[in-house]
């Protein structure tokens, strides 16, 4: 059994607020506790603040005085993805230890050292030298992780402007597959027979390579019993001013969802300018196609708790 609870949806910024509360203001953070009580974090956006605190509250509650081992996986390293990391109380928790995942996302500096920015004296009052917890790095690219009590975890790459991860959590038949801060491959080059710079056997590779990768997505997210997908946009305002940023439309989250035969789809990731109204009304409006093709479509928002039996 997987236990999937939503800390932080929002993508961006964070956006407090009357407009959001319902939904949620904070950045990404997802927990799945699966097995013996172990834990796996997904990102560190500012939900992860909450769920620290959480975390030391229920163990001082439960008067638990085993030490606390948490998988931290990060799907890259843009800002509303790690920004809630230097809150997260139990890296300041003596016997605390962290085993924390990520892509390399800028060049050639480690994960160590783009997680350290942070924790300098030039943007925060505490060194990351200074941390009571033991953080170990490790660094991936598209691999299998296993980690305890037969938790398997599945990397690929996604399309967005740094090297971004999909994470697919495999555990005892069953599976959850984060599909976030990605867009449809696309090609890239001109297409129009008009364009001074068009070449067509260009243009048709081009398409072909970006179909297949398209479709080497969905083979990952083949039958998922959960699917928690980008759903930043509308169709209309990505292909109006969105191309390239990194994030997709709802419409293409559902299409994906149905055309991998995933079980349940969460829309996540939601629009920094997205009221709890529109995203109460959008997910209405999806759900009627997804029912129609067997699958169940839920909004993310902060507290929702998704048990895979």
């Amino acid at each position: 059994m997987m236990h999937v609870k939503f800390w932080g949806v929002r993508g961006s910024i964070p956006t407090p607020g009357a407009n959001t509360v319902g939904v949620g203001g904070n950045t990404a953070c997802i927990e799945l506790q699966y097995g013996d009580d172990n834990r796996i974090i997904i990102d560190a956006g500012t939900g992860i603040r909450e769920l620290g605190d959480t975390l030391l509250r229920d163990r001082a509650v439960r008067g638990d005085g085993d030490p606390l081992h948490l998988f931290l996986f990060l799907t890259h390293t843009h800002w509303d993805h790690i920004m809630g990391f230097p809150f997260f109380a139990p890296i300041y928790t003596s016997g605390t230890s962290i085993d924390l995942y990520g892509p390399v996302t800028w060049e050639d500096e480690s994960l160590r050292k783009v997680i350290g920015h942070q924790l300098s004296y030039q943007y925060f009052p505490v060194h990351s030298g200074e941390l009571a917890a033991d953080l170990q790095f490790h660094e991936l690219r598209e691999e299998t992780v296993d980690l305890p009590d037969g938790m398997a975890v599945r990397t690929k790459y996604l399309n967005h402007p740094v090297r971004c991860l999909s994470y697919r959590f495999e555990y005892r038949g069953r599976s959850v597959v984060t599909a976030y801060d990605t867009e449809p491959f696309r090609n890239v080059f001109p297409s129009d027979p008009a364009d001074p710079d068009y070449d067509a056997e260009i243009a048709v590779e081009a398409t072909r390579a970006a179909e297949a990768e398209n479709e080497r997505l969905r083979a990952f997210f083949r039958e998922t019993d959960l699917l928690i997908h980008d759903a930043q946009y509308t169709r209309e305002e990505y292909l109006k001013a969105r191309i390239g940023w990194g994030h997709s439309s709802l419409e293409d989250a559902v299409e994906t969802a149905i055309a991998s035969r995933a079980r349940r789809l969460v829309l996540f990731h939601h629009d920094p300018e997205r009221s709890d109204e529109e995203l109460n009304r959008l997910v209405v409006e999806y759900r009627r196609s997804g029912r129609e093709h067997g699958l169940d479509i839920d909004l993310a928002k902060e507290g929702l708790t998704v048990t895979i039996e």
